[in-house]
């Protein structure tokens, strides 16, 4: 989204309410990702015994109102110093500056996306974060290939907008080391509502690809471990309205709004 970062591609709610799309990426390398989108989701989960905690911090996401299920996930499975990262549909890079600030000098951060031009836009941001470790990769989705192997792969606002989101997967499935992990976010886009009417996405070839993803990553070859979904909410002024009007031009004034549902699952590479 461009003003909420990761920005979505072009829809509406109802007759006059648009949500748009966007494109991510980060330093040089080669190739193309396909053009990723948002919509976006909050809030935490509370943790899970099931995961190593660790001091992932809060992630310094801009107008992000997707931003806690990500730290939640990056929480629970122990992101840290060392790990390497590929970041898909990276857009302008916020994700991936975040990822770069968690891992460190001694990590690796892939910001892979299609637009050649957020390649520039990402190795501009990882300078002035002074994040090194941030390398940009122009290069689409459905031909995804990394010169190593990396513990984590990420994409949001990514499997809406591609040709084949079970092909993809599996292509950021072949990125994990053994024993890697994926986190993948995507929307369910029509179960968001602005005043009871439901919204909607037409230039994205699956609005809805968020209620399908748990059931895609298995046949990806990974196993699931978690799954949930989070959706913000509000009525007149304030951050979930704001979001809104960022994301479509449209200010909901009083009425009441539900953002898209952003499903979040958290899958692993067998050993």
């Amino acid at each position: 989204m461009k003003g909420p970062d990761r920005t979505p591609a072009p829809g509406h709610v109802s007759a006059h309410v648009a949500v748009p799309a966007a494109v991510p990426a980060a330093v040089a390398v080669p190739a193309a990702v396909a053009v990723p989108a948002a919509v976006a989701v909050p809030a935490a989960v509370p943790g899970s015994a099931r995961y190593p905690s660790s001091t992932v911090p809060e992630l310094q996401l801009r107008n992000d109102d997707y931003r806690r299920p990500l730290a939640t996930a990056l929480e629970r499975l122990g992101v840290g110093p060392g790990w390497r990262c590929a970041d898909v549909g990276a857009g302008s890079g916020d994700v991936s500056i975040a990822l770069a600030a968690i891992v460190g000098r001694e990590g690796r951060v892939y910001a892979v996306d299609s637009d050649p031009a957020a390649r520039d836009e990402v190795a501009a941001a990882a300078a002035a974060a002074g994040e090194a470790q941030v390398i940009a990769v122009t290069q689409v989705a459905e031909e995804l290939v990394l010169p190593e192997t990396v513990e984590l792969a990420f994409c949001r606002f990514l499997l809406l907008h591609v040709l084949d989101p079970a092909a993809v997967l599996a292509r950021m499935a072949g990125l994990l080391a053994p024993g890697g992990h994926l986190v993948a976010q995507e929307p369910i886009t029509t179960a968001g509502r602005v005043g009871g009417t439901a919204l909607s996405m037409p230039g994205a070839r699956h609005p809805d690809v968020g209620a399908l993803l748990p059931g895609l990553v298995g046949g990806a070859g990974l196993v699931l471990l978690d799954a949930w979904a989070e959706a913000p909410a509000g009525a007149g002024p304030g951050p979930v309205a704001s979001y809104l009007e960022d994301l479509t031009g449209v200010d909901p004034g009083d009425d009441a709004v539900v953002l898209p549902p952003l499903v979040t699952v958290i899958a692993r590479r067998p050993s």
